[in-house]
């Protein structure tokens, strides 16, 4: 846990805590260098050669530790002091925290064969091999923590990365679905209002120019959305539709456009739909409409809004065919969509002939 607390300070207090540290290691061995009467020029810059470099073990870890294991192995071999090897310790976990694994394995080798080596010569039976080990324990574990650090910091930042690359996939979800909906909409529309136009344009010029005019307004309708929806995969000095996406404001037009196209909508809204909802209800309304235009035109259609105390309640009911794929044909995934929607918000969605004639769709977003 302390790695983990640690790293949760600032870069700036990190180093100070470092720093720190090496001039409590740098006074400690001037305490022993003048304990053990060594003159000044030795034993002084011995102990700065010991503590100084752990300041810098961040940024330069081998160079730190291969400095502050040589001389603490000098002052040991010089009988200036006899400890098992805590700065080299604090320097091994830098490495094996920060280098590549080769480099690190290499550094525990080469540590482990100097630091007991030096305490082996400087100390006479018993001691001195009861210290050694106790060395070898302290760097390896060291070591150990370090690695362990180091692939705990590995772990992280995978799951950063494959948090990233769902975050993407979700977002690209989101735009087909958007695409879909606005796409299928506009075409189904264009699509009846074009068949108007060839079937009567001759006898009837004034109902084609009027089918034109639909057509082309659902078109530059639907650029429109295309364009803001597709900003967000445009480069960064691009220059990206800010207008807001639509909402419940945005369904008389809607309603009007259904209307165009030979489907008569009633509409009702009945309390107010929060603004985060208001997207939602407005891709579920489009949707069953334009499957009224796809599948029942003519026909008449009555959309209801409700707001309920703990949900927004949606229902699309129209009196055309119940039928919603002729035989042979393949569903589509407006349905699913819809139903996606919903689910994202934890609530439930009905679709289905109706008893006799006609089809119905219903949908419950909670509030909460």
């Amino acid at each position: 846990m302390m790695p983990r607390l640690l790293r949760l300070l600032p870069t700036a207090y990190l180093y100070a805590l470092d720093m720190i540290a090496g001039a409590a290691v740098v006074l400690t061995y001037v305490g022993f260098a003048e304990q053990r009467d060594v003159p000044m020029w030795f034993g002084y810059p011995l102990a700065m050669l010991v503590g100084t470099p752990l300041a810098g073990r961040r940024k330069k870890p081998l160079l730190t530790l291969a400095i502050v294991a040589t001389a603490q192995v000098v002052a040991t071999l010089t009988h200036i002091t006899l400890e098992p090897f805590f700065p080299t310790a604090f320097a091994m976990y830098s490495v094996a925290s920060l280098c590549s694994r080769r480099v690190a394995a290499w550094a525990l080798v080469a540590t482990l064969v100097c630091a007991p080596a030096s305490v082996l010569v400087s100390e006479p039976w018993p001691d001195g091999p009861g210290l050694g080990s106790f060395v070898v324990v302290l760097v390896g574990a060291a070591w150990a923590l370090g690695r362990t650090t180091r692939v705990s910091r590995e772990y992280e930042a995978r799951q950063a990365v494959a948090e990233a690359e769902r975050a993407v996939t979700e977002e690209r979800m989101r735009i087909a679905r958007e695409l879909h909906d606005v796409v299928a909409h506009s075409l189904s529309l264009i699509a009846v209002k074009a068949g108007i136009a060839a079937h009567v344009g001759a006898a009837r010029p004034e109902v084609g120019q009027e089918a034109l005019r639909v057509i082309e307004a659902a078109s530059r309708d639907t650029l429109v959305e295309m364009r803001r929806l597709l900003g967000v995969l445009r480069s960064e000095d691009a220059a990206v539709e800010l207008a807001p996406m639509p909402g419940m404001g945005d369904l008389p037009a809607l309603v009007s456009r259904a209307s165009a196209a030979g489907v008569r909508v009633d509409l009702s809204v009945r309390g107010e739909v929060p603004d985060a909802l208001g997207l939602t209800v407005y891709r579920v309304v489009q949707e069953s409409v334009t499957n009224v235009v796809k599948h029942a035109a003519p026909a008449s259609c009555s959309v209801e809004v409700e707001v309920a105390e703990k949900a927004v309640v949606i229902s699309v009911v129209d009196d055309g065919p119940g039928e919603r794929v002729p035989a042979g044909a393949t569903a589509g995934h407006g349905l699913v969509g819809m139903r996606e929607r919903v689910a994202v918000y934890g609530g439930t969605f009905s679709a289905g002939p109706r008893a006799g004639r006609g089809f119905a769709v219903r949908a419950e977003v909670p509030l909460s």
